[in-house]
Order: structure tokens, then C-alpha cells, then sequence
């Protein structure tokens, strides 16, 4: 089956490559072909708009930055809904908001199309060696078809309910994010300070109950001064914006998750360093 994949960013790039991989046929799109380049290199080929990938391709996946990024994609004159075929599915892996996802939806349908919401977690550690976790809402129809491709690309998937449940199984996932990067952004501070050994900290503590993904994956690359984005800072202030949104309308006070909100916004508006990845927190504390 050919596959439209649309964004190529760091974990777009990643996904595309395991795709191909697995002998899937993929023709991708993005705003910057540059930034298409190691796809086209690896198999992949190209289309000049998601309408020419909806066009070609019956599965068509997105990932791209921001809910305003991910209509425009989908409703714009050279949308893909502007040249989607019946009977196909529509996959969008952005993190993006539930609302947004109930709105693709009934446009997927009013084409005769299936469609799913399929954010992701596990970083670009997770998109390059096909361990994603896959938190999926929409058509369970469409679900149980996109399921293979799905598990060419994670370890785990799992299907949530109707339109907007993987997006909301996602905000909770960047909530629990939140609190482990904060935590492990003021470990190091306070290590430090402490004068301890910060690779021996991080292994006694990669031993212990304090273990948990983010450090294991974040705090090696802090030590190297490697801040290159796993996952963009921006883009994770983006997520704790949405989820205190939902809180919002759920009526919930979610505290931690507002003071993390506050460190990034501090990070990405105040220091600028947006473009960092998220473990570029530290870089906050250095400076203050």
C-alpha cells in the first residue's frame, strides 16, 4: 500500500526511514523539501503538496508543529481533503488538540474517508528505532486496518476510543512528562551545587525508585552539553498549553503541570532557546 507521510521533521524523518524499512512505499511531503532530503535519499519520493500525496497515497499520515500547521495541512487550497480519494484513511500523528481532532474527523467522513489520531511518544530516540508509543483515537475501523504500519514504527499501540482520545491520552502523557523534567532539571542543579559526581549520581539514581525515562535518555546528553532537540522545546510548551486548556474545560487545577508551563515559557520566551531541546531547561537555571 502506498503511504503518504507528510512532515519531516526530526521524528517524521525517523518514522519515514522505518517505513521504508519495512518495504512500505511512501511518497512524503513538507514545507521545506531540504528537510526531506534523507527520505529522498533512503526511497522515499516527493509530491509539491499534501493535495498530490492525498492524490496518490490511500493512508495518509501527518506529523507536523502546531494545531493552526495541521489544519492548513488538512483544509487548505492545497490541502489534503482537496485531493483525498473515498475509502481512505487519514492518520494525524501531531500532538494537537482533541478538538481539532473531532473537527478532522467529521470532515474525514463528509469524504467518505476514516480517520485517526495518532500522537506519539518516545522522542526521536523512539521515531529512529521504531519504539514509539502509539496512543490512538478515531475510527476503530480505520484502527484495525492502520495497525500493522503502526507496529512497523512502535512497540506499542493502543486504541483509546472515538475522535480525540489519543490526543487526550497524550496530554496526560506530556503532563507526567512535565513533572520528570522539572524533576531531573533540579536533581542535576542541586547535584551539582552539592559538589557530587553528576555520572555517578545519574547511575545510582538510574538504580533506584527515582529511575524514569527522561533521565535516562535527557541527563547523558546534559553532561555531553548536548541540547539538540529529541523533542523541541517549543513544541512542548505548545503540548502543557493544550493540556491546561483541557483542564480547564474539565474543570481540573493541575498546579505542577502550571509551573512547568512557566519554566518553558521562560525557557522558549524569555531565553529565546525554543529551539533547543526540552532538556535545554537547565540552560534556564544556569543563567538565573
Amino acid at each position: 500500500m502506498q503511504i503518504g507521510f507528510i512532515g519531516t521533521g526530526v521524528m517524521g524523518t525517523g518514522i519515514v526511514l522505518n517505513l521504508l524499512k519495512a518495504g512500505q512505499s511512501v511518497v512524503v511531503y513538507n514545507r521545506t523539501k531540504a528537510h526531506a532530503q534523507k527520505v529522498l535519499d533512503a526511497g522515499a519520493t516527493w509530491a509539491d503538496t499534501p493535495q498530490v500525496v492525498a492524490q496518490q497515497a490511500p493512508l495518509v499520515m501527518t506529523m507536523v508543529g502546531y494545531p493552526s500547521d495541521v489544519e492548513a495541512v488538512y483544509t487548505g487550497e492545497n490541502g489534503i481533503f482537496a485531493g483525498i480519494q473515498a475509502g481512505s484513511i487519514v492518520v494525524d500523528m501531531t500532538t494537537s488538540t482533541p478538538a481539532l481532532a473531532v473537527k478532522l474527523t467529521a470532515l474525514a467522513h463528509d469524504h467518505d474517508v476514516q480517520a485517526l489520531d495518532a500522537p506519539v511518544s518516545g522522542g526521536d530516540v523512539g521515531a529512529q528505532n521504531a519504539t514509539l508509543t502509539v496512543m490512538v483515537g478515531g475510527d476503530r475501523a480505520a484502527y484495525d486496518r492502520v495497525l500493522p504500519v503502526f507496529q512497523q514504527i512502535g512497540q506499542r499501540v493502543n486504541y483509546f476510543g472515538t475522535a480525540g482520545k489519543g490526543q487526550h491520552t497524550k496530554m496526560a502523557n506530556q503532563i507526567m512528562i512535565a513533572g520528570t523534567m522539572t524533576g531531573l532539571t533540579e536533581m542535576l542543579v542541586y547535584a551539582k551545587a552539592a559538589d557530587l559526581d553528576l555520572p555517578q549520581v545519574l547511575t545510582t539514581l538510574s538504580s533506584g525508585g527515582a529511575d524514569n525515562w527522561s533521565m535516562d535518555n535527557y541527563v547523558p546528553r546534559i553532561l555531553k552539553g548536548d541540547y539538540t532537540p529529541g523533542f523541541f522545546a517549543k513544541h512542548f510548551l505548545k503540548d502543557l498549553r493544550i493540556a491546561l486548556q483541557e483542564a480547564d474545560r474539565m474543570h481540573l487545577d493541575l498546579p505542577a503541570t502550571k509551573q512547568a508551563k512557566l519554566l518553558y515559557e521562560a525557557m522558549v520566551d524569555d531565553f529565546g532557546l525554543g529551539n533547543d531541546g526540552t532538556q535545554g531547561l537547565i540552560k534556564t537555571y544556569e543563567q538565573d
